[in-house]
Protein backbone atom coordinates (compact mmCIF):
# COMPACT_ATOMS: atom_id res chain seq x y z
CA UNK A 1 0.00 0.00 0.00
CA UNK A 2 2.32 2.16 0.95
CA UNK A 3 4.24 1.75 -2.69
CA UNK A 4 0.85 2.64 -4.54
CA UNK A 5 0.54 5.58 -2.38
CA UNK A 6 3.83 6.55 -3.34
CA UNK A 7 3.10 6.58 -6.94
CA UNK A 8 0.21 7.94 -6.72
CA UNK A 9 1.74 11.06 -5.21
CA UNK A 10 4.58 11.27 -7.53
CA UNK A 11 1.71 11.65 -10.42
CA UNK A 12 0.00 14.14 -8.13
CA UNK A 13 3.48 16.37 -7.83
CA UNK A 14 2.77 16.41 -3.86
CA UNK A 15 -0.23 18.70 -4.68
CA UNK A 16 -3.11 18.33 -2.90
CA UNK A 17 -6.82 17.94 -4.73
CA UNK A 18 -8.04 20.53 -2.11
CA UNK A 19 -5.40 23.04 -3.40
CA UNK A 20 -6.52 22.72 -6.73
CA UNK A 21 -8.32 25.77 -8.11
CA UNK A 22 -12.02 24.73 -9.22
CA UNK A 23 -11.06 24.11 -12.94
CA UNK A 24 -8.69 21.65 -12.61
CA UNK A 25 -10.87 20.09 -9.84
CA UNK A 26 -14.12 19.45 -11.82
CA UNK A 27 -13.21 21.01 -14.97
CA UNK A 28 -15.92 23.50 -14.74
CA UNK A 29 -17.90 25.60 -12.17
CA UNK A 30 -20.42 23.20 -10.68
CA UNK A 31 -24.31 24.11 -11.57
CA UNK A 32 -27.92 22.56 -11.90
CA UNK A 33 -27.85 19.54 -13.53
CA UNK A 34 -30.31 20.40 -16.33
CA UNK A 35 -33.91 18.41 -17.11
CA UNK A 36 -32.71 15.29 -19.28
CA UNK A 37 -34.03 15.01 -22.34
CA UNK A 38 -36.12 12.65 -24.20
CA UNK A 39 -35.18 11.38 -27.24
CA UNK A 40 -37.41 9.31 -29.51
CA UNK A 41 -35.48 6.02 -30.75
CA UNK A 42 -38.30 4.99 -33.03
CA UNK A 43 -38.20 7.74 -35.26
CA UNK A 44 -34.43 7.72 -36.94
CA UNK A 45 -33.18 10.01 -39.30
CA UNK A 46 -30.27 8.25 -41.57
CA UNK A 47 -28.17 10.93 -42.26
CA UNK A 48 -25.17 8.55 -43.62
CA UNK A 49 -24.39 5.33 -44.96
CA UNK A 50 -21.60 3.86 -47.02
CA UNK A 51 -18.99 5.13 -44.71
CA UNK A 52 -15.66 3.04 -43.70
CA UNK A 53 -14.81 2.59 -40.44
CA UNK A 54 -16.51 6.18 -38.90
CA UNK A 55 -14.31 7.11 -35.87
CA UNK A 56 -14.49 11.03 -35.00
CA UNK A 57 -17.66 13.34 -34.72
CA UNK A 58 -17.87 16.73 -34.60
CA UNK A 59 -20.07 19.78 -35.56
CA UNK A 60 -18.81 23.00 -37.11
CA UNK A 61 -20.64 26.27 -36.57
CA UNK A 62 -23.06 26.19 -39.20
CA UNK A 63 -24.61 22.84 -37.88
CA UNK A 64 -22.86 20.44 -39.68
CA UNK A 65 -21.17 17.66 -38.67
CA UNK A 66 -17.54 16.03 -39.28
CA UNK A 67 -16.67 12.78 -39.25
CA UNK A 68 -13.23 10.56 -39.36
CA UNK A 69 -12.72 7.57 -41.24
CA UNK A 70 -10.07 5.14 -39.49
CA UNK A 71 -8.61 3.85 -42.33
CA UNK A 72 -8.43 6.08 -45.31
CA UNK A 73 -7.48 9.24 -43.15
CA UNK A 74 -10.17 11.22 -44.64
CA UNK A 75 -12.81 13.57 -43.32
CA UNK A 76 -16.23 14.10 -44.15
CA UNK A 77 -18.97 16.44 -43.57
CA UNK A 78 -22.22 15.56 -43.02
CA UNK A 79 -25.13 17.81 -44.03
CA UNK A 80 -28.83 15.90 -43.30
CA UNK A 81 -30.38 15.18 -46.54
CA UNK A 82 -27.42 15.51 -48.24
CA UNK A 83 -24.61 13.11 -49.76
CA UNK A 84 -21.41 12.98 -47.53
CA UNK A 85 -18.03 15.15 -48.59
CA UNK A 86 -15.07 14.78 -48.71
CA UNK A 87 -13.47 18.01 -46.92
CA UNK A 88 -10.01 16.99 -46.23
CA UNK A 89 -7.68 14.03 -46.00
CA UNK A 90 -4.26 13.84 -43.16
CA UNK A 91 -1.48 12.65 -44.65
CA UNK A 92 1.03 10.69 -42.15
CA UNK A 93 -1.49 8.43 -40.75
CA UNK A 94 -0.57 4.56 -40.49
CA UNK A 95 -3.73 2.61 -39.73
CA UNK A 96 -3.47 -0.37 -38.48
CA UNK A 97 -5.01 -2.62 -36.22
CA UNK A 98 -7.10 -0.21 -33.95
CA UNK A 99 -4.96 2.36 -34.22
CA UNK A 100 -5.29 5.28 -37.42
CA UNK A 101 -7.27 8.51 -37.98
CA UNK A 102 -9.54 8.74 -34.71
CA UNK A 103 -10.88 11.43 -32.86
CA UNK A 104 -12.07 14.73 -33.91
CA UNK A 105 -12.56 18.33 -32.35
CA UNK A 106 -13.92 21.94 -33.43
CA UNK A 107 -12.01 25.28 -31.72
CA UNK A 108 -14.04 26.76 -29.44
CA UNK A 109 -12.99 29.78 -31.50
CA UNK A 110 -13.38 28.13 -34.67
CA UNK A 111 -15.23 31.24 -36.64
CA UNK A 112 -11.74 33.37 -35.77
CA UNK A 113 -8.91 31.09 -36.46
CA UNK A 114 -10.70 27.64 -38.79
CA UNK A 115 -9.13 25.37 -36.46
CA UNK A 116 -10.35 21.20 -36.69
CA UNK A 117 -8.08 18.90 -34.23
CA UNK A 118 -7.81 15.18 -34.99
CA UNK A 119 -5.85 12.49 -33.10
CA UNK A 120 -4.19 10.09 -35.48
CA UNK A 121 -1.70 7.42 -35.04
CA UNK A 122 1.75 7.87 -37.20
CA UNK A 123 4.53 6.18 -37.78
CA UNK A 124 5.76 6.08 -34.45
CA UNK A 125 3.11 7.35 -31.92
CA UNK A 126 -0.14 8.74 -31.57
CA UNK A 127 -0.58 12.47 -31.96
CA UNK A 128 -2.61 15.32 -32.15
CA UNK A 129 -2.52 17.93 -34.63
CA UNK A 130 -4.80 21.05 -36.48
CA UNK A 131 -5.56 22.42 -39.52
CA UNK A 132 -7.90 24.16 -41.60
CA UNK A 133 -10.17 22.39 -43.84
CA UNK A 134 -8.69 22.48 -47.17
CA UNK A 135 -7.76 18.53 -49.75
CA UNK A 136 -4.66 18.54 -48.25
CA UNK A 137 -4.41 20.39 -45.10
CA UNK A 138 -1.04 21.73 -43.67
CA UNK A 139 -1.11 19.71 -40.07
CA UNK A 140 0.85 21.80 -37.38
CA UNK A 141 1.36 19.00 -34.20
CA UNK A 142 -0.03 20.01 -31.23
CA UNK A 143 1.15 17.33 -29.13
CA UNK A 144 3.03 14.28 -29.87
CA UNK A 145 4.82 10.74 -27.70
CA UNK A 146 1.48 9.27 -26.83
CA UNK A 147 2.29 5.56 -27.08
CA UNK A 148 0.87 3.24 -30.01
CA UNK A 149 0.52 -0.02 -30.45
CA UNK A 150 -2.46 -2.05 -33.03
CA UNK A 151 -4.34 -2.14 -29.68
CA UNK A 152 -5.09 0.46 -26.93
CA UNK A 153 -4.65 3.75 -28.82
CA UNK A 154 -7.49 5.77 -27.13
CA UNK A 155 -8.44 8.49 -29.45
CA UNK A 156 -11.24 10.56 -28.09
CA UNK A 157 -10.45 14.49 -27.89
CA UNK A 158 -13.02 16.73 -26.81
CA UNK A 159 -13.07 20.70 -25.94
CA UNK A 160 -13.78 20.83 -22.09
CA UNK A 161 -16.38 23.48 -20.74
CA UNK A 162 -13.17 25.26 -19.69
CA UNK A 163 -12.04 26.13 -23.00
CA UNK A 164 -9.18 23.28 -22.37
CA UNK A 165 -8.45 20.27 -25.39
CA UNK A 166 -9.03 16.80 -23.31
CA UNK A 167 -7.98 13.22 -24.69
CA UNK A 168 -8.65 10.18 -23.80
CA UNK A 169 -5.50 7.66 -24.12
CA UNK A 170 -5.20 4.01 -24.02
CA UNK A 171 -1.74 2.30 -22.63
CA UNK A 172 -0.72 0.74 -26.17
CA UNK A 173 -0.92 -2.65 -24.62
CA UNK A 174 2.02 -2.21 -22.16
CA UNK A 175 -0.05 -2.03 -19.20
CA UNK A 176 2.70 -0.35 -17.24
CA UNK A 177 1.92 2.80 -19.00
CA UNK A 178 -1.22 3.57 -17.24
CA UNK A 179 0.44 4.12 -13.80
CA UNK A 180 3.62 5.85 -15.29
CA UNK A 181 3.50 9.45 -14.59
CA UNK A 182 5.95 10.10 -17.18
CA UNK A 183 4.21 8.54 -19.77
CA UNK A 184 1.60 9.71 -21.52
CA UNK A 185 -0.21 6.41 -22.60
CA UNK A 186 -3.28 5.48 -20.24
CA UNK A 187 -4.47 8.69 -19.15
CA UNK A 188 -7.03 11.57 -19.27
CA UNK A 189 -4.51 14.47 -20.75
CA UNK A 190 -5.49 18.13 -20.28
CA UNK A 191 -4.11 21.04 -22.55
CA UNK A 192 -4.47 24.28 -23.64
CA UNK A 193 -5.24 25.24 -27.68
CA UNK A 194 -1.48 24.86 -28.69
CA UNK A 195 -0.77 21.75 -26.83
CA UNK A 196 1.17 23.18 -23.88
CA UNK A 197 0.19 22.48 -20.46
CA UNK A 198 -1.95 24.70 -18.17
CA UNK A 199 -0.79 25.36 -15.30
CA UNK A 200 -3.81 24.32 -12.71
CA UNK A 201 -2.72 21.44 -14.21
CA UNK A 202 -2.30 18.82 -11.14
CA UNK A 203 1.41 18.90 -11.94
CA UNK A 204 1.56 22.69 -13.89
CA UNK A 205 4.26 20.59 -15.79
CA UNK A 206 2.17 17.73 -17.48
CA UNK A 207 -0.96 17.51 -19.57
CA UNK A 208 -1.74 14.31 -16.72
CA UNK A 209 -5.39 15.05 -15.69
CA UNK A 210 -5.99 11.50 -14.42
CA UNK A 211 -3.53 8.49 -14.79
CA UNK A 212 -4.72 4.51 -14.19
CA UNK A 213 -6.86 3.96 -17.14
CA UNK A 214 -6.79 0.80 -19.89
CA UNK A 215 -8.45 2.40 -22.62
CA UNK A 216 -10.40 5.58 -22.68
CA UNK A 217 -12.56 6.27 -26.31
CA UNK A 218 -15.57 8.42 -24.80
CA UNK A 219 -15.76 11.20 -22.26
CA UNK A 220 -18.58 14.21 -21.65
CA UNK A 221 -19.59 16.68 -19.39
CA UNK A 222 -23.00 17.91 -17.71
CA UNK A 223 -23.88 19.48 -13.93
CA UNK A 224 -20.67 20.60 -13.29
CA UNK A 225 -18.77 17.18 -13.81
CA UNK A 226 -16.72 15.14 -16.30
CA UNK A 227 -17.37 11.23 -17.23
CA UNK A 228 -15.72 8.92 -19.10
CA UNK A 229 -16.11 5.49 -20.40
CA UNK A 230 -13.23 2.68 -20.11
CA UNK A 231 -12.80 -0.84 -21.55
CA UNK A 232 -12.13 -3.61 -19.35
CA UNK A 233 -10.05 -6.28 -20.17
CA UNK A 234 -11.95 -9.55 -19.70
CA UNK A 235 -14.52 -9.08 -16.95
CA UNK A 236 -15.23 -5.10 -16.09
CA UNK A 237 -16.30 -2.55 -18.34
CA UNK A 238 -16.49 1.22 -16.60
CA UNK A 239 -18.41 4.70 -16.60
CA UNK A 240 -15.47 6.84 -14.17
CA UNK A 241 -16.27 9.94 -12.39
CA UNK A 242 -13.38 11.82 -13.27
CA UNK A 243 -11.53 14.34 -10.73
CA UNK A 244 -8.00 15.96 -11.63
CA UNK A 245 -5.34 14.23 -9.99
CA UNK A 246 -7.51 10.60 -9.53
CA UNK A 247 -6.06 7.36 -10.02
CA UNK A 248 -8.67 5.06 -11.69
CA UNK A 249 -6.43 1.39 -10.77
CA UNK A 250 -5.30 0.08 -14.27
CA UNK A 251 -3.59 -2.30 -13.94
CA UNK A 252 -4.21 -3.44 -10.64
CA UNK A 253 -8.39 -3.13 -10.47
CA UNK A 254 -10.23 -3.67 -13.00
CA UNK A 255 -14.36 -2.48 -12.15
CA UNK A 256 -14.42 -1.48 -8.51
CA UNK A 257 -11.39 -2.57 -5.93
CA UNK A 258 -13.02 -0.60 -3.05
CA UNK A 259 -8.94 0.67 -2.08
CA UNK A 260 -9.09 4.60 -1.37
CA UNK A 261 -6.04 4.73 -3.37
CA UNK A 262 -8.56 4.41 -6.34
CA UNK A 263 -11.29 6.05 -7.47
CA UNK A 264 -14.05 3.31 -8.23
CA UNK A 265 -16.19 3.37 -11.23
CA UNK A 266 -19.86 4.06 -11.27
CA UNK A 267 -21.21 1.88 -13.47
CA UNK A 268 -19.74 -1.74 -14.29
CA UNK A 269 -21.05 -4.02 -16.74
CA UNK A 270 -19.82 -7.39 -18.04
CA UNK A 271 -17.72 -6.65 -21.24
CA UNK A 272 -19.69 -8.85 -23.64
CA UNK A 273 -22.91 -6.56 -22.51
CA UNK A 274 -21.06 -2.92 -23.02
CA UNK A 275 -17.12 -2.30 -24.76
CA UNK A 276 -17.92 1.46 -24.51
CA UNK A 277 -16.22 3.44 -27.12
CA UNK A 278 -18.14 6.97 -27.04
CA UNK A 279 -19.68 9.02 -24.52
CA UNK A 280 -21.66 12.10 -24.08
CA UNK A 281 -24.08 13.87 -21.18
CA UNK A 282 -27.65 14.93 -22.35
CA UNK A 283 -29.31 16.41 -19.56
CA UNK A 284 -29.10 14.19 -16.71
CA UNK A 285 -28.03 11.66 -18.42
CA UNK A 286 -24.91 9.78 -19.56
CA UNK A 287 -24.74 8.15 -23.11
CA UNK A 288 -22.40 5.05 -23.62
CA UNK A 289 -21.89 4.11 -27.19
CA UNK A 290 -21.14 -0.11 -27.31
CA UNK A 291 -19.42 -1.40 -29.54
CA UNK A 292 -19.57 -5.91 -28.42
CA UNK A 293 -22.86 -5.27 -27.03
CA UNK A 294 -24.33 -3.95 -29.57
CA UNK A 295 -26.28 -1.03 -27.79
CA UNK A 296 -26.60 2.36 -26.40
CA UNK A 297 -26.57 2.47 -22.53
CA UNK A 298 -28.29 5.34 -20.46
CA UNK A 299 -26.66 6.02 -17.26
CA UNK A 300 -28.97 8.38 -14.69
CA UNK A 301 -26.78 10.93 -12.72
CA UNK A 302 -27.45 12.33 -9.70
CA UNK A 303 -25.86 15.62 -10.07
CA UNK A 304 -23.44 14.61 -7.71
CA UNK A 305 -21.07 12.77 -10.01
CA UNK A 306 -22.76 9.77 -9.12
CA UNK A 307 -25.94 7.68 -10.56
CA UNK A 308 -29.43 8.16 -10.15
CA UNK A 309 -30.81 4.58 -10.89
CA UNK A 310 -29.65 1.66 -13.19
CA UNK A 311 -28.51 1.99 -16.39
CA UNK A 312 -31.03 0.96 -19.15
CA UNK A 313 -30.02 0.06 -22.47
CA UNK A 314 -31.49 1.81 -25.87
CA UNK A 315 -31.22 0.22 -29.26
CA UNK A 316 -29.97 -3.25 -28.22
CA UNK A 317 -28.81 -5.33 -31.70
CA UNK A 318 -30.61 -2.42 -34.25
CA UNK A 319 -27.63 -0.59 -35.62
CA UNK A 320 -24.95 -3.40 -34.66
CA UNK A 321 -21.64 -2.03 -32.68
CA UNK A 322 -21.67 1.76 -31.77
CA UNK A 323 -18.72 3.83 -32.18
CA UNK A 324 -19.90 7.54 -31.02
CA UNK A 325 -22.74 9.28 -29.84
CA UNK A 326 -22.91 12.81 -29.63
CA UNK A 327 -25.61 15.85 -28.79
CA UNK A 328 -25.73 17.93 -32.13
CA UNK A 329 -26.14 21.34 -32.57
CA UNK A 330 -29.67 20.80 -33.69
CA UNK A 331 -30.63 18.89 -30.24
CA UNK A 332 -30.76 15.56 -31.60
CA UNK A 333 -28.81 12.04 -30.17
CA UNK A 334 -26.45 11.41 -32.62
CA UNK A 335 -24.88 7.81 -33.47
CA UNK A 336 -22.01 6.37 -35.48
CA UNK A 337 -21.35 3.00 -36.53
CA UNK A 338 -18.51 0.90 -36.21
CA UNK A 339 -19.13 -2.58 -37.86
CA UNK A 340 -16.83 -2.57 -41.24
CA UNK A 341 -13.76 -2.20 -38.30
CA UNK A 342 -13.34 -6.35 -39.08
CA UNK A 343 -15.34 -7.25 -35.75
CA UNK A 344 -18.50 -6.47 -37.19
CA UNK A 345 -21.52 -7.89 -39.65
CA UNK A 346 -22.13 -5.22 -41.64
CA UNK A 347 -25.13 -4.82 -43.18
CA UNK A 348 -24.94 -3.26 -47.32
CA UNK A 349 -25.94 0.33 -45.56
CA UNK A 350 -22.84 0.09 -43.27
CA UNK A 351 -21.58 2.13 -42.00
CA UNK A 352 -24.10 4.43 -40.75
CA UNK A 353 -24.73 7.63 -38.78
CA UNK A 354 -28.21 8.33 -37.45
CA UNK A 355 -29.83 10.75 -35.29
CA UNK A 356 -32.92 10.87 -33.37
CA UNK A 357 -34.80 13.41 -32.47
CA UNK A 358 -36.01 15.18 -29.18
CA UNK A 359 -39.56 13.35 -27.60
CA UNK A 360 -42.17 16.03 -27.90
CA UNK A 361 -42.95 17.06 -24.65
CA UNK A 362 -47.24 17.83 -23.71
Amino acid sequence: MRLRALILGIALSATPLSALPLSAASATPAAEPAAEPEFDFTSPSVVATGLAIPWGLAFLPDGSALVSERNSSRIVRLRAGSPPTEVARLTGVRPAGEGGLLGLAVSPTYAQDGYVYAYYTAASDNRIVRFRLAPTPQQQVVRSGIPKASIHNGGRIHFGPDGMLYAGTGDAAQTGNAQNPASLGGKILRMRPDGTAPPDNPNPSSLVYTLGHRNVQGFGWGGGHMYATEFGQNTWDEVNHIRAGANYGWPRVEGRGGEPTYRDPIVIWRTSESSPSGGTVAGDTFYAAALRGTRLWQVPLDGQGGTSGSPTAVLPGTYGRLREVAVGPDGWLWIVTSNRDGRGNPTPQDDRVVRFPPKQRR
